[in-house]
């Protein structure tokens, strides 16, 4: 519907897991989006805590399926930082996206949304981000946003550029 009022509009899609349900994904795979996305969130070790409905090898196996029913679309993911994950681990995560095909990276700073939710362990400083940013280059996301206050969404029109080529930028 959205191609036929306007065929060139760009549509990405930010989808949950679907509970590991392989054709529930291929619904909206079939839909053709231009970008598919589905976040990861955090490192494994903290899923229980801070995704107890999700499972981080399932989120993994969605990007991976995604890209494997339509190899032309940029796949993309992302995660928050601040809730006591450690380097090593961040960097496992990134490589684990990577070997599941994922093309966009998106790294922010989590911020507690309300005194109901996880409180902050860290404010991450900017430096970190710049260096994750160069890591993950390195290790072939076709492009990657990382700061403070991205997500998912942010810039979404440059990470699709970037995914072609593009390079993003740090904020």
């Amino acid at each position: 519907w959205i191609r036929r009022m306007n065929p060139d509009c760009k549509v990405e899609v930010l989808t949950p897991d679907f509970k590991g349900v392989y054709d529930a994904l291929k619904v909206v795979i079939d839909a053709r989006p231009d970008v598919y996305n589905h976040n990861v969130e955090t490192v494994p070790r903290l899923y229980k805590r801070v995704r107890p409905q999700a499972i981080y090898q399932r989120s993994l196996q969605v990007l991976q399926w995604a890209k494997e029913m339509n190899p032309a679309a940029p796949t993309k993911s992302g995660f928050m930082l601040g809730l006591g994950e450690t380097w090593d681990e961040i960097i496992e995560v990134m490589h684990d996206m990577r070997e599941h095909k994922v093309d966009i990276l998106t790294i922010g700073q989590y911020l507690r949304p309300s005194f109901n939710h996880l409180p902050i362990q860290r404010y991450v400083p900017l430096e970190e981000f710049a260096a994750l940013k160069a890591e993950g280059r390195k290790m072939g996301f076709r492009h990657v946003e990382s700061g403070p206050f991205v997500r998912s969404s942010y810039h979404a029109h440059e990470q699709a550029d970037g995914a072609s080529g593009v390079t993003g930028t740090i904020e």
